[in-house]
């Protein structure tokens, strides 16, 4: 099997007294899909932020193809190949997609003048944002309208294809398909699927463990911070999957003094 393209190794997070995450360590690979589960509070969101460098941690490293790497902030994930798309996707409604996909690292024309002072090439843009889109077989009605005239499936692939413009080695999902239909679902899926296909590593946080057995090549479960077991999903492993995230599988024992953080 191909080297892990992103772990994390014993990584830990403090929020004053409350401790978040607890010697976790992670690894995910190239072409792979790895789901993130747990219930609220057991620490997802947690790692994916100090991933996407929005905290860093107290304890522990993160490494990229084998080689530590400090990630002090979001433009530094970026800029190191890892994109992230957040459950609000953080897209601009008055914005078309093309003009959503290069917010912030827009294409300057030529010219002898430095980059901030040159004019934007705004036909490369919609160029290769539409190339994108035609890629990953997204069907949008109008490529030049804002995108709030979209719908939520439409939206959520949009912010999805944005982060592939961009992605070197790992794209993160944070429930792709909250609050969508079925059919937008399936389409979201299908998007996630091309990803993979092209050789992308993908960090999936969801509570749907249907999409996690029909997506996900490996799954970890986080429990009050904790990593609490790490399984194949498939049909067979479906209960104690569910069993690991509730904690049924604990013995009873006195409430823990420790806060825990999502």
């Amino acid at each position: 099997m191909n080297a892990p393209v992103l772990e994390v190794r014993g990584a830990e997070k403090h929020f004053g007294a409350v401790h978040a995450l607890r010697n976790v360590s992670v690894e995910v690979r190239r072409g792979e899909v790895l789901a993130l589960l747990g219930d609220n509070g057991a620490g997802k969101s947690t790692l994916v932020k100090c991933i996407s460098g929005v905290h860093p941690l107290d304890a522990g490293e993160i490494l990229l193809d084998g080689k530590p790497t400090s990630i002090h902030s979001p433009a530094a994930a970026r800029r190191a190949g890892i994109e992230t798309v957040y459950q609000d996707l953080a897209l601009f409604d008055n914005l078309t997609p093309a003009q959503n996909f290069y917010c912030g690292r827009e294409i300057a024309g030529p010219g002898w003048l430095p980059r901030p002072l040159r004019f934007l090439n705004g036909r490369a843009m919609e160029r290769e944002a539409a190339a994108v889109i035609d890629r990953l077989k997204v069907r949008l009605p109008k490529f030049d309208a804002p995108v709030a005239r979209m719908s939520g499936g439409q939206r959520q692939a949009i912010a999805v294809a944005r982060a592939t413009v961009f992605v070197r080695k790992v794209v993160i999902l944070d429930e792709p398909t909250a609050a969508l239909g079925v059919r937008e679902s399936r389409r979201v899926l299908d998007l996630i699927r091309q990803l993979c296909a092209e050789g992308n590593a993908l960090i999936l946080i969801t509570h749907n463990i249907e999409q996690v057995i029909e997506l996900a090549d490996r799954a970890v479960v986080l429990r009050q911070g904790r990593k609490v077991g790490e399984l194949k999903p498939d049909r067979g492993t479906q209960q104690q999957l569910v069993s690991l995230i509730v904690g049924a599988d604990a013995s009873p024992g006195p409430p823990s003094r420790d806060g825990t953080a999502d």
